[in-house]
């Protein structure tokens, strides 16, 4: 059975993101593996280190017994490893066939500030499957009801639609359709990228709404909007494919990772369709 991979530091953001990912996993009826990542550092000890893993060990095998009794179809395990943060999320998710990798985004207490900024970042840039970023403050008790898909005028805008029309359907959720432009040239367009992605979701039987914007600061007004609407998912592109994002994530994206108080799902353009494998 597939695996969603949930990093974790011990952290209240990664404590978050697991009860996130039992959600999903219950709905798309995989299993969790659970990752920490010893991470050796020059001014700590091996003797520190080793009581490190020790600890993490037991609390790993903690999480696990406490959130397995809400698992319906599949179940949690865990890992340690060791190495580069980002590099050994891709490489479980690899092994495991992730369908999806969830991490928190706080990462200011526990045993490694792992999980924020640029850390959150790379583990995106690296990801073989879409990355879900969940913040610290994120009610995970509500039910993931409205999800925000932005589309503009440029070649990958619509190849996040399918992805997030599969979340929608697992889920019973409304889509919102935010139609964005930076001037009014593009207006004719967007319209015609809005008219086919409108007919896609209700060929499908998918709720949606559509609004048009247009923005200076894209991170800015996509964000704005969401939390307007009180949005309990926004779904992006990296702007790039895998192969670039790992130089370069793009500004957009990476501001919206960083950004954002709503969970974000963020796919590579080369991933659409891997959440309904």
């Amino acid at each position: 059975m597939k695996s969603i991979i949930v990093g974790t530091d011990f952290s209240k953001g990664s404590y978050v993101a697991l009860e996130v990912a039992v959600d999903i996993a219950n709905k798309m009826g995989t299993d969790i593996k659970l990752v920490w990542v010893r991470k050796e550092k020059k001014l700590v000890s091996n003797e520190q280190m080793d009581e490190a893993e020790r600890l993490a060990e037991d609390k790993m095998q903690q999480l696990c017994d406490q959130h397995n009794t809400r698992m319906t179809a599949g179940k949690i395990t865990w890992e340690i490893k060791r190495g580069h943060v980002a590099t050994v999320i891709s490489e479980e998710a690899k092994k495991y066939n992730a369908p999806m990798i969830v991490i928190g985004t706080n990462g200011a207490s526990g045993f490694e500030k792992y999980m924020i900024g640029s850390t959150a970042v790379r583990i995106v840039q690296d990801a073989p499957c879409p990355t879900l970023t969940i913040r610290e403050g994120f009610n995970f008790h509500k039910a993931l009801e409205n999800i925000v898909v932005p589309i503009r005028v440029n070649i990958n805008s619509r190849q996040k639609v399918a992805p997030a029309a599969e979340i929608a359907r697992i889920f019973g959720s409304t889509v919102h359709i935010l139609g964005l432009i930076e001037s009014a040239q593009d207006a004719y367009t967007l319209k015609l990228y809005l008219k086919q992605v409108e007919t896609y979701f209700a060929n499908i039987g998918i709720p949606y709404t559509t609004v048009g914007r247009r923005y200076e600061n894209y991170s800015d007004t996509l964000l704005e909007y969401a939390t307007s609407i009180n949005a309990d998912l926004v779904v992006i592109n990296t702007e790039q494919d895998r192969l670039l994002a790992r130089l370069f994530l793009g500004t957009n994206a990476q501001q919206i990772v960083n950004k954002s108080q709503i969970p974000v799902l963020s796919i590579h353009p080369e991933d659409i369709g891997s959440i309904a494998r």
